[in-house]
């Protein structure tokens, strides 16, 4: 793997979609499509027609023709559906998902990437959350089979990735332990022979693993089960899920996680361990750069700056609305305890008709229809049942969860999808709301916007990064 200055970082649903990667790439620095709910994005830009016939030529080129077929029979309508239509449902993830799940999940993953790879020599990874653990087998497989140079992986311990990703290179079955939430564990297993007789021999990609703290990095290097290339180190300015502080958890007046010296990491602990690593949080300056690469960094993982550029897949809308209120001061990222399912602290921010209006929150009729943050959990006949903090409270009780959970949480899935314009419309007629998240350093994203322009460009983040400062 070269070692990039920047990556790019691989943000939310769809934010970081093949557009922004194959930009990033294209100015040689390492572009990175976010790998999470891909299965949903790919059907619904189906259903939407395909504009552009991206996801088609993309399926053309897919090596096994029989399910691209299969999923385009099932998702495209040519011309798109209407505006008033739901999108069909995509199935939910269990223990046993479904042959055509699997498929979608790996066509998706090969889509995403090989878009991203399409006509150039730069590197593209894609990004996925170890939180996320049910569609990560066949994931890693569509990603591995459209030749991805990079697998990054954070929200946890991915102790086990780099030894799946040997696996499925070599065309062999590969099997991840599922976290049920009283501790137990259960294997979730794939096999490539299952897909087509014929299993091809595959590139293994490199990994770089997303810690919070130089302990994580030393106990991933000495427990994983393959090679780890080298390490993201993520620092809790950054956006979206940041890890919990260390210790007790304690609120500042904002009602936000107080983070201390605990938490800071020992850059020359993790130059010690010999493996190239990034920064993440905050380093989205030039000076930023200089300043960790004269600590022994690599460079710096930078996501907000891009996540507002032209090429990414956020609503232009919304980019556009980000964007003068924060010319005028008036955007604060808040960092909120409670918002996300996963119990992980998570930046969120402060824009009116959003979720993060307490009026747009509480107006959202509550329900898990998608299923990516649900937590697995095991009923009294042994049977492993599914439930999310962010359901119906109600719904949550009755499986056996704590109702005291459920208070403040957002539907992240949903929001997300709505934030790169491919909201759920309810058969009620309620649609889906965005719920935009970005680093604390957002504000710094002004510096890239020229006199009288209202956008940028991702080539214009990465000049203005490796400037001299």
């Amino acid at each position: 793997m070269e070692e990039f200055q920047i990556i790019q970082g691989g943000m939310g649903i769809g934010v970081s979609d093949w557009r922004l990667a194959r930009a990033v790439a294209l100015q040689g620095q390492l572009g990175v499509v976010s790998g999470t709910a891909l299965d949903n994005v790919c059907a619904r830009r189906l259903q939407l027609g395909d504009p552009g016939g991206y996801v088609r030529r993309a399926l053309q080129h897919f090596p096994f023709g029989n399910i691209a077929t299969r999923i385009l029979e099932r998702y495209f309508i040519e011309g798109g559906k209407a505006e008033s239509t739901p999108f069909a449902n995509v199935p939910l993830y269990t223990i046993d998902p479904s042959p055509e799940l699997i498929e979608l999940t790996i066509a998706a993953n090969f889509a995403e990437v090989y878009l991203a790879r399409e006509g150039h020599g730069g590197q593209v990874g894609i990004n996925y959350l170890e939180k996320i653990q049910l569609p990560t087998l066949a994931s890693l497989y569509g990603a591995l089979l459209a030749k991805v140079d990079c697998i990054l992986m954070g929200a946890g311990i991915p102790r086990e990735i780099p030894g799946i990703l040997d696996r499925l290179a070599r065309g062999e079955d590969a099997e991840l332990k599922l976290n049920i939430e009283n501790g137990d564990e259960i294997p979730l297993r794939f096999d490539p022979s299952s897909i087509s007789d014929e299993v091809p021999t595959l590139k293994r990609p490199s990994f770089l693993a997303i810690v919070s703290s130089s302990t994580l990095a030393q106990a991933l290097l000495k427990r994983a089960t393959g090679e780890i290339t080298g390490f993201v180190i993520e620092s809790s300015t950054a956006g979206g899920h940041n890890a919990p502080p260390r210790g007790k958890l304690q609120l500042n007046n904002q009602g936000e996680p107080i983070y201390g010296t605990r938490d800071e990491v020992d850059l020359a602990k993790i130059a010690a361990l010999g493996k190239p690593f990034w920064i993440a949080g905050s380093v989205g300056r030039p000076d930023r750069l200089r300043q960790v690469q004269a600590l022994g960094a690599t460079g710096i993982q930078v996501g907000t700056a891009f996540a507002f550029c032209r090429e990414s897949g956020l609503e232009n809308a919304l980019k556009v609305r980000t964007l003068q209120q924060l010319r005028k001061g008036r955007v604060k990222v808040y960092t909120d305890p409670q918002a996300s399912p996963t119990g992980f602290p998570f930046k969120v921010i402060q824009l009116a008709n959003t979720l993060a209006d307490p009026a747009i929150y509480t107006d959202r009729p509550r329900t898990c229809n998608l299923g990516y943050l649900r937590t697995a959990y095991r009923l009294d006949d042994g049977r492993i049942g599914y439930r999310c903090t962010s359901e119906s409270p109600a719904s949550y009780v009755k499986k056996g969860g704590d109702l005291a959970k459920t208070e403040g949480r957002k539907c992240l899935c949903n929001a997300l999808l709505a934030n790169i314009g491919l909201p759920q419309r309810r058969a009620g007629g309620y649609i889906e709301q965005p719920l935009l998240t970005a680093g604390d350093d957002l504000a710094a994203v002004t510096e890239l916007l020229a006199e009288g322009q209202e956008s940028y460009s991702a080539a214009d983040v990465i000049q203005y990064l490796l400037s001299i400062p």
